[in-house]
């Protein structure tokens, strides 16, 4: 992790020991990370035939079963206008017509943040981390389990702008259940573009939420720099299998006829949702995809797409979704491969677990989800940060907890250092044979980011740490997170754009009245 030190602050710890290190790692000003370039190999694990095979079912599946298109009449009538056989809602697609139509999709796109350091590329060879998204329930070591408010919203959008491992602010960081629902959006997205400058995510509960985040970008860029930029990319779930309902197809059309990214879903409980098969999970994934991604382009041709898959397995025994096993992995990387083919920047993966607490299953959990999205090539990483207890908790520990994990993800995919400071020939020399290097130039020069340094996991000898109160990872989480929290300085921003954001705000809220259903 990259961090300004100072002579003085480095003087003072001398004789406290790796405790003192970490302490001044959680104190330092951390510089923001660029999102990660790639320099390591893909994870791929379906050959060309499997990939032909699963492609070859999915367009039967668009051909013969089809999707349905719900409450939404436009859409329809867009689809049977490209020669889709229009079945009341459902829609059959000709053999190879949904995959032209995505040819339009561009392969990689740029969503501009308010701060210009901030924007990002979606696609390629990136990789960009995002919080969790969706949760109504709050998780902390500090008080029971409870419902979500908008301050947990406003202090996770602070902690994401403060982590440099995280790139993107993503979309709902929590849901506050304090707010009516038909007015929380404002406040949410206020939220990103106030305490944060990073890129963000619009709301999608419903049409006009939409089109209301599309005009506070409006506000925020300005009309005509959002009319031919993104700077909105917003998460479309299939409601799966192979049913997208009128309240995400509106949301589309919003966003892709603004010319906005849309991060399109399928959401995968494989064993309920999909097939209890790999093949047959992807086969229906793909085929959602294309469908969704045949309206958007059908909105506005080069509109942004991302291919979106979120999978689970299922406990057999209670139906309960599970993460970290083998058959999800295997989903990750195989759709991968299927969205590089497809020509689509590609989303899926992060810290996911079923732990209600942060605890040993929810590490292990997120780590075998974590490290397959990296060695997939996943461009986009949803629920990077802070997942509990298969999505219905925002945990504040948890949360510092997986950036930590994504700043080794971060080292990682930039692969070997192959520079002549990174081959080391010059300490090899110095040193020579029965030697060692501690004292050496070399590793003087380079002893701040020789290695990864954790800000959570705690390293002395066990004396050291029974005498510290013999803390365990939660609770060192549950003190970095509040002094994030009360070391937080917010972005600056402009007075003008802040005031016309709270008068749009304020006028559309008057609008109407309160609803919670």
């Amino acid at each position: 992790m990259t961090a300004d030190v100072t002579a003085p602050a480095a003087a003072g710890r001398r004789g406290r020991g790796s405790s003192a290190r970490r302490e001044l790692r959680q104190h330092v000003k951390l510089k923001q990370l660029p999102a990660i370039l790639r320099r390591i190999p893909l994870m791929e694990v379906l050959d060309e035939e499997g990939l032909q095979i699963v492609e070859h079912n999915a367009e039967t599946i668009l051909e013969e079963i089809g999707i349905e298109f719900r409450d939404d009449e436009e859409a329809l009538g867009l689809l049977k206008g490209e020669g889709c056989d229009v079945k009341g809602t459902r829609v059959h697609f000709p053999r190879g017509l949904a995959r032209k139509l995505c040819s339009t999709a561009p392969r990689s796109f740029v969503q501009h943040a308010r701060n210009p350091e901030r924007t990002l590329t979606i696609g390629g060879n990136n990789i960009v981390f995002a919080p969790v998204y969706g949760p109504p329930f709050i998780r902390t070591i500090d008080e029971p389990r409870r419902y979500a408010t908008i301050e947990d919203f406003r202090n996770f959008s602070k902690l994401a702008y403060m982590t440099p491992a995280i790139h993107h602010n993503g979309g709902t960081l929590c849901e506050p259940v304090d707010l009516p629902v038909n007015k929380r959006h404002l406040d949410m997205l206020y939220a990103h573009i106030k305490y944060s400058d990073k890129a963000f995510m619009g709301s999608v509960t419903h049409p006009e939420r939409a089109a209301d985040s599309v005009s506070m970008v409006r506000i925020l860029f300005g009309e005509d720099f959002v009319a031919n930029n993104t700077v909105l990319l917003s998460l479309i779930n299939a409601n799966s299998p192979m049913v997208f309902d009128g309240t995400m197809l509106g949301a589309l059309k919003v966003y892709a006829k603004a010319g906005q990214a849309n991060l399109i879903t399928p959401f995968i409980l494989a064993g309920a949702m999909s097939p209890c098969t790999v093949a047959g999970t992807l086969a229906q994934v793909l085929a959602e995809v294309l469908a969704g991604t045949s309206l958007a382009q059908l909105c506005r041709p080069g509109a942004p797409v991302v291919f979106g898959v979120f999978a689970s397995s299922m406990s057999m025994q209670s139906g309960a979704p599970t993460f970290g096993t083998p058959e999800p992995t295997l989903v990750i990387f195989a759709a991968a491969q299927l969205a590089r083919r497809l020509g689509l920047p590609f989303r899926s993966g992060g810290s996911l677990c079923g732990s209600k607490i942060p605890d040993a299953q929810a590490a292990y959990e997120s780590a075998q989800t974590l490290l397959p999205t990296v060695l997939a090539g996943t461009n986009f990483v949803l629920h990077g940060a802070g997942w509990l207890e298969g999505g219905l908790a925002s945990g504040y520990e948890k949360f510092v907890m997986d950036t930590d994990q994504l700043g080794m993800m971060q080292v990682l995919a930039g692969g070997v250092d192959l520079s002549e400071n990174g081959q080391a020939m010059a300490a090899i020399r110095e040193v020579g044979p029965g030697a060692h290097y501690l004292g050496c130039g070399h590793t003087q020069a380079n002893f701040e980011t020789a290695f990864y340094r954790s800000s959570i996991a705690d390293n002395n000898s066990v004396e050291q740490w029974e005498a510290e109160g013999a803390q365990d990872a939660t609770q060192r989480a549950n003190k970095l997170w509040k002094k994030m929290l009360a070391e937080y300085e917010a972005p600056a921003i402009d007075p003008g754009i802040d005031e016309a954001l709270n008068e749009f705000m304020a006028k559309k809220k008057a609008s109407m009245p309160d609803a919670f259903a």
